[in-house]
């Protein structure tokens, strides 16, 4: 585990309750190691609680196809097939300090192996210009983005990466940078990730194949996922 996932990891045991014995425990190090992570993030909480408010937060129609939703039915959903099946994005800007400009970040979501594959981490910008990030980033999708409550984007980011970590995969890098415009999180998550339930592994082009495929072998064994490999040329 690199040193930012470590940190993720300890940011979102201290966001459910956990004290440093606690994580220690759960993460398999001692806890002088972990109790100077535990104060980072403590610093990290005090200074997000001083962050500017929320601006607005944004995730592609058909998000929830193939995934199981307990409750919330204020959740949007979008036009079924207006998606990305197994895929979703997640825009979530804030206003920057000082309060002229906003500050955005976008995480990929694979809803139904993988977690968070990639990250742009927060960048400030005009509010004009945070129309054209937001368009950028959904050119690719059938439809326009929906509006969305800053809890649909916790569930599914931080839901994702709880339930990619069972099959044995760390989010993106480049996520920490992302997790303090998301906010605390209480888990569980009201979303069942999975295709249906089941891990369905679709590979991309940047992916390590062979490396995902052994994984999931080792987590769930042969036989319990789905998957969707290219052929090589």
């Amino acid at each position: 585990m690199t040193d930012s996932e470590l940190l993720d990891r300890i940011r979102q045991l201290r966001g459910q309750g956990c004290s440093p014995k606690e994580i220690a425990r759960a993460l398999g190090i001692r806890p002088s190691v972990v109790s100077p992570l535990v104060r980072q993030v403590g610093a990290e909480l005090a200074a997000y609680a001083s962050e500017p408010a929320l601006v607005g937060c944004w995730v592609n129609q058909g998000w929830s196809e193939e995934l199981g939703v307990t409750g919330h039915p204020e959740w949007p959903r979008g036009s079924p097939g207006a998606g990305c099946r197994g895929l979703a994005t997640v825009i979530v800007a804030r206003q920057a300090r000082g309060g002229t400009k906003v500050s955005a970040c976008c995480i990929l979501v694979d809803t139904q192996c993988l977690g968070v594959k990639n990250a742009i981490t927060p960048r400030t910008m005009d509010r004009l210009k945070l129309v054209d990030f937001i368009r950028s980033v959904y050119g690719g999708y059938e439809e326009s983005p929906l509006e969305a409550p800053l809890d649909l984007a916790q569930h599914l980011v931080f839901g994702s990466i709880d339930y990619a970590r069972q099959l044995g995969f760390e989010p993106a890098p480049d996520f920490g940078a992302c997790v303090r415009h998301l906010g605390t999180w209480s888990p569980p998550s009201a979303i069942s990730f999975g295709r249906y339930g089941k891990p369905m592994y679709v590979a991309g082009p940047d992916d390590d194949t062979g490396r995902v495929m052994r994984t999931l072998t080792r987590s769930v064994g042969e036989g319990n996922f789905d998957f969707l490999v290219g052929l090589p040329v």
